[in-house]
């Protein structure tokens, strides 16, 4: 919980919305629902990813319900963090009103990843596995808000 009381207010976003912080919302409302409201949202929304929905469903998160949405419809909301998954998030990140921290925390994009079909499953797994080791130290590895 935040000094308010209430649930601690993230916003994960990436590029795409599609794949990264879908699977770091998917994440959260797994296994922090009960400190943190999490959102995901990107710079340019291209759908969420069927292979993240795939892996994620593989590690018993059900994602397939959410949406990718514009990081515009998040701007009214009073976030404690916005989290970038990537470099372009972080550059093109708005300006976010109220005390919301920005906190840069990268992870390669598997929808980059090229090769065999199985290749590619298994860079989506393993940023799967690498943004939920992630989330398991949320929010205490966040930095203080001042």
């Amino acid at each position: 919980m935040s000094e308010t009381g209430r649930k601690t207010r993230i916003l994960f976003l990436c590029t795409g919305n599609a794949c990264r912080s879908q699977m770091a919302e998917g994440w959260v409302r797994h296994l922090k629902s009960d400190v943190i409201e999490a959102y995901s949202g990107g710079i340019w929304p291209a759908g969420v990813s069927s292979r993240a929905t795939n892996v994620m469903a593989e590690a018993g998160v059900d994602i397939s319900s959410q949406t990718s949405d514009h990081v515009e419809e998040f701007l009214r909301i009073d976030f404690d963090y916005v989290i970038t998954l990537c470099d372009n998030a972080r550059e093109s990140c708005p300006v976010f009103g109220g005390e919301a921290r920005l906190v840069h925390k990268p992870f390669k994009d598997p929808v980059m990843a090229t090769g065999s079909a199985d290749e590619i499953m298994r860079a989506f797994r393993k940023t799967r596995d690498k943004i939920r080791a992630f989330v398991e130290t949320l929010p205490e590895s966040l930095p203080k808000k001042i």
